[in-house]
């Protein structure tokens, strides 16, 4: 059996993305696309049992075509009043092509911060796996009628795949408007050559990925590249594929040789320590000696005041912050116990001396090891 299809048969619960490039033509939303995927999704519910949480960008580039522009505007507030427009549309499109199979939708839009927040981050997945539980197919989107850079996640690809830690999924496919990755952007070399599959994103995997957007969507193939290495690290594969094909889902879970399998990491991450590395946007960074660089990767240990040198930025209790090395490279990421102002001025000194220079003790380590998770070389906040 090949590892395609023994990945694909062990699917309870997929996440399916699909970007506004294969989602919408100049006419507006490409109808085509989303009836083909209603019936292949359909036929899945029904003949598989699988559990589908659909995450779908198209809501500004189908407003923008609907007030007649030509391109995505720049300005936040021409972006969040297009996304206005264009969501009811996307969302009765979706109505009424899963009705023609007996499935009903349900919408669902969040920003960052709702994510970020650990009571809201629950609070979603349990609305989630409510609706799951209903037979609902959940739909997806960054609410883009009030976000703003704050709590963006930056795209959809992003956005699937905190969605797919939080939903605990076995698969994320993402759909887009080329076959998949390529050794180099196939949209300007035509001897580009689609790389099957991917054992483990690397520096190299992403230097190779196009950081070149759509002309309506955010993301491009980095942005993707991205995203399946989030996921792999918490033990989920990722196929990025053509969303224009026909029949492309049901191709995918036959075990067809589609688009770009991107394999999951062998000891996946818990679930608490990606959302601590990805969901969490830093606020800070902590510099910190050899001793302490080497207790924090070797030896498992949390961060203590004596192995801080350094204090960037301004952060609360609770906060996330990158840890870096005396090299200035990151290697870690966690939630801290102290402002930074106190953290600056405890820096250095034994926990026995926190309370007599703060007045106060609530805990011993800046960061405490529960709270920290170790990330790779090429790691961006």
């Amino acid at each position: 059996m090949s590892s395609r299809k023994k990945i694909v048969d062990s699917v309870k619960r997929v996440v399916i993305k699909i970007g506004s490039g294969a989602l919408t033509t100049k006419e507006g939303l490409n109808l085509d696309v989303i009836n083909a995927l209603s019936k292949d999704i359909s036929h899945l519910m029904e003949e598989n049992g699988l559990e589908i949480v659909f995450i779908s960008s198209g809501a500004i580039a189908s407003g923008i075509k609907k007030m007649g522009y030509s391109q995505r505007p720049q300005s936040i507030s021409q972006q969040q009043a297009a996304a206005a427009v264009g969501q009811s549309t996307l969302m009765l499109a979706y109505e009424e092509a899963f009705k023609t199979y007996d499935k009903k939708v349900a919408q669902i839009l969040v920003t960052k911060d709702d994510l970020t927040n650990r009571k809201r981050y629950l609070n979603t997945r349990n609305t989630l796996f409510t609706l799951l539980h209903w037979k609902v197919i959940p739909i997806i989107n960054e609410n883009d009628t009030v976000v703003v850079d704050e709590i963006k996640f930056g795209d959809n690809d992003n956005l699937s795949a905190m969605i797919a830690n939080l939903a605990a999924a076995n698969l994320v496919i993402n759909l887009t408007n080329i076959d998949g990755f390529f050794d180099d952007d196939p949209r300007v070399n035509k001897n580009a050559h689609r790389i099957s599959v991917v054992e483990k994103v690397t520096s190299k995997i992403e230097k190779i990925a196009s950081s070149i957007p759509g002309s309506l969507g955010k993301g491009g193939m980095e942005s993707k590249i991205k995203a399946a290495r989030h996921v792999a690290m918490c033990g989920i594969p990722t196929i990025i594929a053509n969303g224009t094909k026909k029949n492309i889902i049901r191709s995918i879970f036959e075990g067809q040789d589609e688009g770009t399998l991107f394999l999951p990491q062998p000891i996946p991450m818990k679930s608490r320590k990606h959302w601590i590395a990805f969901a969490k946007s830093p606020k800070g960074k902590i510099m910190v000696d050899r001793g302490a660089e080497n207790a924090l990767i070797r030896k498992g240990k949390s961060l203590l005041p004596s192995g801080v040198i350094a204090v960037y930025g301004r952060f609360i209790m609770g906060n996330s912050v990158i840890v870096m090395n005396q090299q200035k490279r990151s290697f870690a990421v966690g939630l801290v116990n102290y402002q930074s102002a106190d953290v600056e001025k405890i820096m250095g000194l034994k926990t026995s001396e926190i309370e007599e220079i703060l007045g106060y003790k609530h805990y011993d380590e800046i960061i405490h090891k529960d709270n920290l998770v170790l990330i790779d070389n090429h790691w961006e906040a």
